[in-house]
C-alpha cells in the first residue's frame, strides 16, 4: 500500500525582488511585483460562490482518486464500504459518493460536492459501528458547509491563486500541479472544536438512526488516542492534526451514549 502524499505548503514572500512559493522540499520561484500584488489582494478580489466550490471541490477530488489507489467495489475494502452505505445517497439535497484509498494512513474526510473518502487503514482497525459514525462525522462536516469553507480557505492559501486569477476575479480550471497543491491544503485544513463538537453530534446521530450502536462514535475516538500512542502513531498524525482535542471529544461522546441508552 502507498502512503497518502502529503505535503506542508508554504507561502513566503521575500523582501525586495523575489517571491517564492515552497512546496515540500521544493521550491518554485514567481514572477515578482504582480504575484506580490495578487497575494495581497486576493481575498477582495476572488469572489467564490457555492458553484465554484463546489466545482473546486469536485477537481480537487478527481485529482485525489487519480493520484491514491481506489479499493474496487469487488475488493473487500469496496464491498464493505458499499454494504455500510447502500441507501446513504443525499445529505441535505446533495448527492453523495463514498470510495476507499487503499494506503496506510489512518483517516477520512469528504468535500464540498459530497464525496466521501475513507481510507482502507482506517477501515481495519475500526468495526462497523464505529465506522458508520466515522462516516456520519465527515457528512456532518458536509451538511454543516464546514468543508466549504476548509476548501475556500484552502483555494485562498494556495498556489492556485495568481495574478491572473486575481485580477479577473474568477476561478478558472486549475493545472495538474495546482490541483495537486489545492488537495494537500484542503486535506490538511484543521477544524475548530466547534466544528467538531457539531460533526460528532451529527455522527453520534445518523450511527443511531442507521442502526448502529450510540457508542460508535465515543469509541473510535477512543481507539484513535490509543493508537496516537503506540507503534503506529505517525499513521494518525493527520487525522489528529486536522481533528483536535480527540480526548475530550471521546468523554463528550461516551457520556452522550450514557444518557441516550439510560432514557
Amino acid at each position: 500500500m502507498k502512503k497518502l502524499f502529503s505535503l506542508l505548503m508554504i507561502l513566503t514572500i521575500a523582501a525586495g525582488a523575489t517571491a517564492q512559493v515552497r512546496v515540500g522540499g521544493r521550491t518554485l520561484d514567481k514572477r515578482t511585483s504582480s504575484i506580490v500584488q495578487a497575494a495581497a489582494d486576493v481575498a477582495a478580489a476572488v469572489t467564490l460562490s457555492d458553484q465554484d466550490i463546489y466545482n473546486l471541490s469536485r477537481e480537487a477530488v478527481e485529482w485525489m482518486d487519480e493520484h491514491n489507489q481506489v479499493a474496487g467495489e469487488d475488493t473487500e475494502y469496496g464491498a464493505r464500504l458499499k454494504r455500510l452505505t447502500e441507501g446513504i445517497t443525499e445529505a441535505n439535497g446533495l448527492e453523495l459518493n463514498f470510495k476507499v484509498y487503499h494506503v496506510t494512513d489512518v483517516n477520512a474526510f469528504a468535500c464540498g460536492d459530497g464525496s466521501i473518502r475513507v481510507f482502507s487503514s482506517l477501515m481495519d482497525i475500526m468495526d462497523d459501528d464505529e465506522l458508520m459514525a466515522i462516516i456520519g462525522h465527515e457528512i456532518g462536516h458536509v451538511v454543516h458547509t464546514d468543508v466549504k469553507d476548509a476548501m475556500k480557505t484552502a483555494y485562498l492559501a494556495s498556489a492556485a491563486v495568481n495574478a491572473a486569477g486575481a485580477a479577473g476575479g474568477t476561478v478558472a480550471r486549475l493545472s495538474e500541479s495546482e490541483l495537486g497543491d489545492l488537495a494537500q491544503a484542503f486535506t490538511g485544513a484543521q477544524f475548530s472544536q466547534k466544528q467538531e463538537f457539531a460533526a460528532d453530534d451529527y455522527g453520534f446521530q445518523f450511527a443511531v438512526e442507521n442502526g448502529y450502536s450510540p457508542y460508535g462514535m465515543a469509541n473510535s475516538l477512543y481507539k484513535l488516542l490509543e493508537l496516537s500512542q503506540g507503534e503506529k502513531a505517525s499513521t494518525v498524525q493527520k487525522m489528529f492534526s486536522s481533528h483536535p482535542d480527540t480526548d475530550k471529544r471521546a468523554e463528550r461522546m461516551k457520556a452522550k451514549a450514557d444518557e441516550y441508552t439510560a432514557e
